[in-house]
């Protein structure tokens, strides 16, 4: 799968591509077989099973597909946010030394 691209930087992370829209066609599809296989294996056709594991198959793909660039936004997310807590903490202490 030389067409996935799994390895991003948070400036390209942000941003829309192909992995993105590979996730949105995924990802519908994966929960309506893993329902319909759910219910179909419940009732014990074969074809519940058949449809529960194509579900499963695309549930593990899309997460293949879009799992690192979420974690990349994630991580860039988290750094931020730290920074901001970090500069809030040091205003505070500003105040409070001064006040």
């Amino acid at each position: 799968m030389a067409f996935i691209r799994r390895d991003w930087d948070p400036v390209h992370a942000d941003e829309w591509t192909k992995e993105d829209w590979i996730a949105i066609v995924l990802s519908p599809l994966a929960y309506i077989f893993l329902s319909i296989g759910t219910g179909l294996s419940i009732l014990l056709l074969p074809i519940g099973f058949i449809t529960f594991s194509i579900g499963i198959v695309l549930t593990i793909l899309m997460h293949y597909v879009i799992d690192p660039k979420l974690k990349m936004i994630s991580s860039e997310y988290e750094k931020r946010q730290r920074e901001y807590l970090e500069e809030l903490e040091r205003k505070v202490r500003w105040e409070k030394k001064n006040g």
